[in-house]
């Protein structure tokens, strides 16, 4: 990362936010860095600081309707300005967009103004669900071993050489992009009831031992949703072609699944309900 532009000396857009990540507690960076990060891949972090313009500010905080996540635009661009790094203020212009109301039957419900449709549940297998929380509680508590990373890295003055300052900012870039993947998902999931009435007919989270009618083998796949799928131990996506042919069907029943190789029959040998 080159820390200046060299026709006019000017700070990049890059070093200006490790240098004012760096000044606030590890509580602070902590909470600022992600939306931070976010708005200076939107820029580029090479881009000289005194080129940012009013207009590009105000059509980044067009982006989001959430006050909370430009809270720390704000602050880093009000920051820039006491620092006398940039002329406009351009803090002033982080607003976030308003909300439209629709009804829909008797309630109401906030929509966002871009129209976007809400996004559907995603149910998982209590395994699973443990699986992505352990990795969210694991990601967020390398957050501040990152961070430090950063500042040490920053410390060297030397932006243009400056090889693991560029590694751990790759770094926290992924782990942040995991991380808010993981906190959606988890949002929108929905256990599978155990204690449900008994079901006959497969669906998601059953174990279905099948038998491949041409070769006489006998295989067994657990139907999970697409994020919890390992095909190399048995779990297979249940929008996957095997999943979608084996759902809905009973013990003793005869499925066909279409693949590269051809079409694929076989029966239902046994369904181990969730």
């Amino acid at each position: 990362m080159i820390a200046e532009n060299k026709a006019n000396n000017t700070p990049n857009l890059g070093y200006c936010a490790t240098q004012f990540l760096i000044t606030l507690s590890t509580e602070e960076r902590i909470t600022y860095q992600q939306e931070i990060n976010k708005f200076v891949l939107w820029f580029s972090e090479r881009r000289p600081i005194n080129e940012i313009t009013i207009v590009e500010v105000a059509n980044y905080s067009e982006q989001t309707s959430s006050p909370t996540k430009l809270e720390p635009i704000k602050l880093f661009l009000k920051h820039l300005h006491t620092k006398e790094l940039v002329q406009d203020k351009l803090h002033l212009h982080i607003k976030a967009k308003k909300t439209i109301y629709k009804k829909d039957a008797s309630r109401y419900r906030v929509q966002k103004q871009t129209g976007k449709p809400s996004q559907p549940a995603i149910e998982l297998t209590q395994e699973g669900y443990n699986k992505l929380q352990q990795e969210l509680r694991r990601l967020k508590e390398e957050r501040p071993l990152i961070i430090e990373e950063i500042r040490k890295a920053a410390a060297d003055k030397d932006f243009k050489e400056n090889a693991p300052l560029a590694a751990a900012r790759e770094q926290m870039s992924r782990s942040e992009s995991r991380i808010q993947e993981l906190e959606e998902t988890l949002k929108r999931a929905t256990i599978m009831d155990s204690n449900a009435t008994k079901k006959k007919q497969i669906s998601i989270g059953d174990t279905v031992v099948v038998c491949d009618m041409a070769t006489n083998e006998h295989i067994t796949y657990t139907l999970v949703d697409a994020r919890e799928a390992k095909p190399i131990t048995g779990k297979i996506s249940i929008a996957s072609p095997i999943g979608k042919a084996l759902s809905g069907h009973d013990k003793g029943d005869h499925v066909s699944v279409n693949a590269p190789v051809g079409t694929i029959k076989y029966r239902i040998e046994d369904i181990k309900h969730s």
